[in-house]
């Protein structure tokens, strides 16, 4: 049997178990984000996206990482008060965990296979790496740090169509 995203189950920021199965029929964007990365700005622009989309059928599903220059030194707690107070957060926010080595979140692993990076590279190069995943729970595309949630507006808006 093949693996799909539906086969697994996070704990959110608040220590709940979540099956993504839940998320059935919905196009997700999972993100992997840091509090004080460059990059963090970012998070206002999802929430902007969740805050348009989400009743079409989005959702943003967001992973707190500490691997790339320990920019997420926080407890869960801590991360989530951080993004709902700077950034208005209202989208699913997840434990915080590791996305490249041993240690790797069995997600992550998963999305990594399915949507490789630069040069056929599985490693998540650095904070906010982007994976879209179809209504049907394909992974659809992968999208590097620098790509603003902007930038990927209209990939997100044919799927929802």
């Amino acid at each position: 049997m093949s693996e799909s995203i539906y086969d697994f189950v996070c704990t959110t920021g608040n220590g709940k178990e979540k099956p993504l199965a839940d998320y059935r029929g919905k196009v997700i964007l999972v993100v992997n984000t840091a509090s004080k990365c460059g990059f963090t700005p970012q998070l206002e622009g999802l929430e902007l996206l969740y805050e348009d989309l989400q009743a079409q059928g989005l959702e943003i599903l967001g992973f707190p990482c500490n691997q790339f220059g320990k920019q997420d030194p926080g407890s869960n707690e801590e991360i989530n008060e951080f993004c709902q107070l700077n950034y208005g957060v209202s989208f699913t926010m997840f434990d915080k965990i590791d996305v490249n080595g041993r240690d790797a979140n069995p997600l992550f692993k998963y999305l990594k296979k399915e949507a490789k990076g630069a040069l056929g590279s599985r490693r998540i190069k650095w904070n906010f790496t982007k994976f879209l995943i179809d209504a049907e729970g394909n992974v659809v595309k992968r999208y590097a740090p620098t790509k603003s949630p902007e930038d990927i507006r209209d990939d997100i808006e044919k799927l929802l169509s």
